[in-house]
């Protein structure tokens, strides 16, 4: 799972939102960890620290979580968790779905190999988030396509 910028010592209203994802996404396997990747990009606290607190605290998640806490972009948490993918059978990039996309396709760039196990993610539930969609649609897609240029 990928964080967002996170200013205070508590989860802001993504980084719930893409936990969500996280648990929903990986509630489907019996043998599954969530990895949450982000640094403290704008606070004193982690982007990853305060998602595993909040997936084990509000979310109830009673599975393995990982944590990766020195990333401060999007290409820094795929290559930072790389070395905790080696072994997995299946790999799913939990958040937005331009922002999951642009992860996925630094994983092609960085481990070829690796994104051969990617799998997708339920990212997308009606009416989710539906206030601040548009706006993260808009930069999604001048991200993506920045970076597919």
């Amino acid at each position: 799972m990928l964080g967002f910028a996170n200013a205070g010592a508590r989860i802001n209203m993504v980084n719930r939102w893409r936990a969500r994802v996280a648990v929903r996404s990986a509630a489907a396997s019996d043998h599954c960890a969530i990895i949450c990747s982000g640094g403290a990009v704008r606070g004193a606290v982690s982007e990853a620290e305060l998602l595993s607190r909040f997936i084990r605290e509000d979310l109830a998640w009673k599975g393995t979580v990982r944590v990766e806490d020195a990333s401060t972009s999007t290409w820094e948490n795929v290559r930072n968790v790389v070395p905790m993918l080696e072994d997995v059978d299946w790999i799913a990039f939990a958040s937005g779905s331009l922002h999951a996309e642009k992860a996925r396709e630094y994983l092609r760039r960085q481990r070829p190999d690796l994104a051969m196990r990617l799998a997708p993610v339920p990212e997308y539930r009606f009416g989710e988030m539906s206030i601040v969609k548009p706006l993260f649609a808009v930069v999604g897609l001048w991200k993506l396509r920045a970076l597919r240029s």
